[in-house]
Formats: structure tokens, sequence, C-alpha cells
């Protein structure tokens, strides 16, 4: 029995005990996150095309396809009003994912109807993109069973079947009324509702391909609405790649369970809790980069020096480099090498260790560590 067969369907039931302490201490990180994010007054428009560019290529590659990001990142940077030193050939394809990428986060308060999933689909297929997949955009599925299945051809294991397509549209326009009223539900956190939309929606798997990269969508629209803000920072789908074979198994496990949906939860509120704090280390990072630079008068400096100080900074060489692999990252001599790095040690940037020989190593000084 699918979970979706049961008689209370769709009556999603958790454990508070398990789930409100995790949900404690995702907030916490979010809005260390957001409150780190708005007081970066530079770069808004920059920081938001990265993002959103992560989010739609992790989102594919999570399905197995590689998009070409360089014109994802064009078709994005087109819809954001943003200029590019060299900008990379777009195509209706990458058009359409960047307009529903920045539909998802902009438009927040534009309630969410079946037309509108429907124009995401059609954007996510246009016409003509692969010869290859007969799938046409636009357009729900028909009428033969959707089913998740691995395995041989004569011996396929079925992972998931959906609802019949009987029953779809009445299930998809319950969907979308849950969605639009949950919103105002005092008693539903907006992070729980994220959670709860994405396995409900991938569940009813409306479509014949893509039920997956809109369902992560819909996650966006509505961890958008949760922040009450259309400006994102960060992009879920990269930690859900990551973790792409649990991701999978706990899909499964909860689409072959009952409606308590507890252990699903605890995965999406796991996942989130490492996206914000992936992010939060990559902003340490950038701003310990920043301040040294500040810092620093690189015209002291060879190009050389600059490099090695870069990747070390970007949490390269975490227990000190040494003089041998200076001298293959900066493709400079070993003796140059040497010279390089007491030259580092002289300015303040490095320290030397007490080790001596081939146990030496030099490590950035304390002040510019990042804080893990």
């Amino acid at each position: 029995m699918w979970i979706w067969e049961q008689d209370e369907w769709p009556n999603f039931s958790w454990d508070k005990d398990r789930i409100e302490p995790k949900l404690r201490d995702v907030r916490l990180h979010q809005g260390v996150l957001l409150g780190k994010m708005l007081c970066q007054t530079e770069n808004h428009k920059q920081s938001m095309l990265d993002t959103l560019l992560a989010n739609i290529v992790h989102s594919s590659a999570i399905e197995g396809e590689k998009l070409n990001a360089f014109s994802v990142r064009s078709s994005l940077a087109n819809k954001l009003g943003l200029s590019e030193e060299r900008p990379f050939p777009t195509s209706p394809r990458t058009d359409g994912l960047a307009e529903i990428m920045l539909d998802a986060v902009d438009n927040l308060e534009e309630p969410l109807k079946k037309e509108r999933i429907l124009h995401w689909h059609k954007c996510l297929f246009v016409e003509g993109y692969t010869l290859f997949n007969p799938v046409i955009g636009g357009q729900l599925r028909g009428n033969e069973p959707m089913q998740v299945v691995s395995g041989r051809l004569d011996k396929p294991t079925v992972h998931f079947e959906a609802p019949g397509r009987e029953r779809l549209d009445h299930e998809l326009d319950i969907f979308i009324r849950w969605f639009n009223e949950s919103r105002l539900q005092p008693n539903l956190d907006p992070l729980l509702r994220a959670g709860i939309a994405h396995l409900w929606f991938v569940t009813l798997h409306p479509f014949d391909d893509g039920n997956g990269r809109l369902t992560r969508l819909l996650t966006d629209l509505a961890l958008a609405q949760a922040e009450r803000q259309s400006v994102r920072f960060y992009a879920m789908s990269v930690a859900i790649l990551t973790r792409r074979k649990s991701y999978y198994d706990i899909l499964e496990q909860t689409q072959k369970g009952q409606l308590d949906i507890t252990d699903w939860l605890v995965w999406f509120l796991d996942t989130l809790h490492e996206t914000f704090t992936n992010v939060l280390l990559e902003i340490d990072r950038t701003t310990t980069k920043t301040n040294f630079w500040r810092n620093i008068d690189q015209t002291l400096l060879t190009k050389e020096q600059v490099k090695v100080l870069n990747r070390m900074l970007d949490g390269e060489f975490d227990q000190g480099i040494s003089t041998s692999q200076y001298h293959k990252v900066a493709k400079v001599s070993k003796p140059t090498a040497t010279r390089h790095l007491t030259w580092l040690v002289e300015l303040g940037c490095l320290v030397k260790s007490e080790a001596g020989g081939r146990s030496t190593r030099y490590t950035l000084m304390q002040k510019w560590k990042r804080n893990e």
C-alpha cells in the first residue's frame, strides 16, 4: 500500500519531540545566515546569481542531467539585468530555466495555480530541445501507470507508483489549495511546510518527466515565502546532490509507509541544516579573504605568492604548506620557494612551525584563519 492509498491521505503527522529540537536548530542557523547576508550590502545581485545558478545546475544533476553552466549563468544575468565580461550564448532552454527559477524566488505573493506549474514544465521541456526525449512540455502525464522502476526490463523493481491519472487532477487541486492556504496557517512552521510540499508534490508525480526538478522548484518557492523575501543566499539542491542516495532512499521509504512522515522531515531538516552550515562557512571564508587583502600590500608580493595565499585562504592546506608543496603549486624552484615563504613570514602573512627539516609547515597567521 502506497502512502497515497492510506485512508487519511493526505493528513500527515509527525513526532513533535523529534522534530521541534531540529527545527529550532535549523531556525537558528537560518537567522544567522540571513543576518550575515543582509549586513553585506555589496553584490547582492551577484550573490543571488551564483546561488540560483547552483540551484539550477545541481537540481538537474540530481536527475543525471548535465547543463552548460556558462549558458545558464548568462541567461540568469540577462534576467537580473547584470552585465558579464564574457557572456556565453544562451538558448530557449537556459532562458526558460532562468525564468522559472526567478519566478519561484521573486513572485512570492502570487498564488500557486495549475497554469503556473504547467508553465514551469513547458519552460523545462521547450519544444525541440532534445530529439531523444518525447516529453511534451506543459502537459500532465497520460493514462499509463506512473512508476519509478530500476533493474532488468523483464524483472523490474518498482520503487514507487503514483496515483492513477483518473484522480490526478483532483489530487493536484487539493495540493494547490493547501499550498496557498497553508501560508497563513499559524500552527504550521514554514520550514515544515516546505518539507511537506516537497514530499506531497513528488508523490503526486504529475508529469511524465521533470517531477523532481519541479518539486525542488516548489520547495524553493516555499522556502522563499518562509523568509518573506525574494533574495536567496543558499541552494538546497547542492546539499541534496551530495546526499543523493539517501534522498531517494528516504523518499521510497516514506512513500511505502504510513502518514507519519517524521523520518522524512528529519532528513529534510538535516539537509537544510547542512545547507546553512556550508554557506556560513563560505561566508566566513570570503570575509576572511576580503579582510586579509585589505591589510596586505600586494605590491610587495609576487604573483606566485598571491596564488598560494589565495588557495590557503580558500581552505586548502589547513595543516600548513611545506616548501615542497609551495614549489609544486607555485611552479618555482625549491630555493625560491624557501625565500618566498620566508618573506611571507616576515610580512606577517604566515607563521613557521617549530618543527624542522621536511616537517616544517607554514600556516596562516592566526588572525587570518577563518572560524570553523
